[in-house]
This record gives structure tokens, sequence and C-alpha cells, in this order.
């Protein structure tokens, strides 16, 4: 799965990552052996970071970019690239099928600008794109898409380069996650952050289908209900369009109140639900090293290591 998380098509040789979230900002450093070298968070202030596709997602400037500079310090970041991983809600997924699709990006790039369009709630012009190929599930060709907003991706990057770092890559955080799976059957992430869902089906190295959708509750008042309703359209996608079921599924963003949850979701996909971190843990995706990184939910973080290995 490690393919389907790049943003950009060359990812340069990046040891450090910043991942900015609704409510804190993470960083970590990993040595040429992908050991972590070090970590850390800062908490936002409610509210200083809407995430948005559309509006400016940077509400209060002055916490977001102290954040920012606070964590960088402290891993002793001076004048180098650095992988921004982002919300979810700012970068858009698709997985589109061809009977035929170009080589060249110059000739795809107009194609996916075309097609998809209608799809975003933004104009043609100020979209950045990034696409990749994949194995098809019959005859033509499967393409994964991620699109955001120009405007958008800089008021992240500007972050970084204001305190003299080099945005190199660029990446949602649910397809760095992604690289925590193990799919070699098919496999549900539901994965909450804020008030934002993803939910995504992956298959021996293949996304199948990808939603980022707003919850209608957070905290306390989101129900195993409302999940399942959330996570339904993707899953009823998957089984009609591929003519078979979910298998396994994995779980982030729900810390404590996992097993309230666990129990609907295995009776409604007939199959084990678990923790996408603890399983990570447990089956040795995630080494010793990280798991300070696993203990702090830092699932972004990572996967991105992970996918960069």
């Amino acid at each position: 799965m490690r393919r389907i998380a790049r943003w950009f098509d060359a990812m340069p040789p990046v040891s450090l990552a910043v991942e900015v979230g609704p409510d804190r900002v993470a960083a970590a450093r990993w040595s040429r052996t992908g050991t972590l070298d070090g970590y850390a968070v800062e908490l936002l202030p409610p509210g200083a970071l809407v995430p948005s596709a559309v509006e400016a997602n940077i509400v209060n400037g002055a916490a977001v970019k102290a954040a920012v500079a606070d964590v960088c310090e402290r891993l002793r970041s001076r004048d180098e690239n650095v992988a921004m991983i982002l919300p979810d809600t700012v970068i858009r997924v698709f997985v589109q099928h061809f009977e035929e699709f170009p080589r060249s990006a110059e000739e795809a790039v107009p194609i996916l600008r075309w097609k998809l369009k209608k799809s975003v709630p933004f104009e043609a012009d100020e979209t950045l794109i990034s696409y990749m190929r994949q194995a098809p599930r019959e005859a033509g060709v499967d393409v994964v898409i991620a699109l955001a907003r120009l405007r958008i991706i800089r008021e992240y990057e500007s972050l970084a380069e204001g305190i003299g770092l080099h945005p190199g890559v660029v990446l949602s955080s649910s397809l760095a996650a992604i690289s925590l799976l193990e799919d070699e059957k098919p496999t549900l992430l539901a994965r909450i952050s804020g008030s934002a869902l993803t939910t995504a089906i992956v298959r021996r190295g293949v996304l199948c289908g990808y939603r980022c959708t707003e919850l209608p509750a957070q905290g306390a008042n989101l129900t195993p209900q409302m999940l399942l309703e959330e996570i339904f359209p993707v899953a009823a996608y998957y089984q009609d369009t591929w003519q078979e079921t979910i298998q396994s599924v994995r779980v982030a963003g729900l810390g404590t109140r996992l097993p309230e949850f666990a129990r609907p979701l295995e009776d409604e996909f007939h199959c084990d639900v678990h923790s996408l971190l603890h399983s990570a843990v447990d089956d040795g995706r995630i080494k010793e090293d990280a798991r300070p990184l696993a203990d702090r939910e830092l699932e972004g973080l990572i996967g991105w290591n992970l996918q960069r290995g």
C-alpha cells in the first residue's frame, strides 16, 4: 500500500515529517535506517485550524505558526526538506476507471481535470492534481487521483517555509495511514479525526474505495449507528462492484470508545474489528522505537515512515 500514499509522483529523501491536524501539530524525525530519532507534539487552541477543501484553514495564524515552529525547534530542524501531512478534508481522493488512459502526464492531467471538474468545488486552474495507476478489477485502467485547491495547500506549505523548511511532499493523513493496513484480504479502514470520517477499502495493494465525510456528531455524541450510516455507502459500493464481502475492519480515532463500536461493526460486516494501531503493533508493522507515536495515536506519521521506507 505504500504507493497509494504518494501525493507527488517523485518523493525526495525526507527524514522529517510534520502533521497538522484540527487539534494539534506533531512532527517526527527518522534516521537513514528508519529508526525514530525523535518526535514532538503541540496542542492547538480550539478553533485555531478548521480543515476545509475550499475555505481558508488557518483561523488563528499566530497559534498555528507557533505550534509548527515549536515542534520543529524541538527536533532541531534547519533548512531541510519536510513532508507535510494534512487533514483528510483538504485533499479529495477519487478512484476512477478508464477503458483507455494515456501514459504521459501532459495528456492525462487535462483528462482528469475535465472528468472531475464537477466533483470539486473550485475552478480547474486552482487545482493541484496527482494520480497513479493501479491494477484494475476488469479490463481497462484504474486511476487513483488526489486533488486539492492550490491556495489551501499554500497555507500549509507557508507554515514550513516560514521557519526555513522546504515542503517536498504533501499528502493527507489517511493516505499515509493506509500503509499500516494488512491488506491480503479486503480490509475496510474507518478513521476519525475531529469531525471528519475517512472510509477506505484496500485489497492486495489496490485502493478499491475512498470517501471522506463530515460526521453528524463528535466525541461522546457520536453513536455506532451514526458511524455505520456513514461507512455503509463505501462498503455497499465495494460489495456490489467487486462481488465480495469486507473481511476485516480497522478503526482509528475512537480511542477508549472502540469497544462500544466494535460489536455493531462486527454484526454488520461479520468479520474481525480491531484498532488500526493495535493491530499494526501486534503484527510487527510498527517497530518498538515507534511505539511512542502509536501511544499518541499518530498513525499518519507512522504510516508515512513505512511508505517512505
